[in-house]
């Protein structure tokens, strides 16, 4: 089990994340339009580096449901290889076996 404040600081930032995300695409956007004055997108770009850095989506990390753990991640089902073998071996994912040959 990773460390309690490890996954609630990555809780956090993905609260965050959700909470800037229009702001950031609305600024972003600003910033990358080269139809936009050179004075409103250095504004722009500003204003975005104005913003917490843990509302930028790059921070959050991606962790297991069941453990917490920060390596050894699947994407596609969410855990890591550890929690993933436990259930597998118990039959509590459906389609996946133990390999055997």
């Amino acid at each position: 089990m990773a460390k309690l404040s490890s996954i609630n600081k990555n809780k956090k930032r993905i609260a965050m994340v959700a909470k800037f995300a229009d702001k950031r695409a609305a600024l972003k956007a600003t910033a990358e339009n080269m139809s936009v004055p050179p004075e409103e997108r250095f504004a722009a770009r500003l204003k975005l580096a104005k913003l917490p850095r843990n509302s930028a989506p790059n921070r959050v990390h991606n962790r297991c449901e069941l453990s917490g753990r920060p390596k050894a991640y699947y994407r596609k089902v969410k855990l890591s290889r550890i929690a993933l073998r436990d259930l597998a071996n118990f039959g509590q994912i459906p389609g996946m076996t133990k390999a055997s040959w």
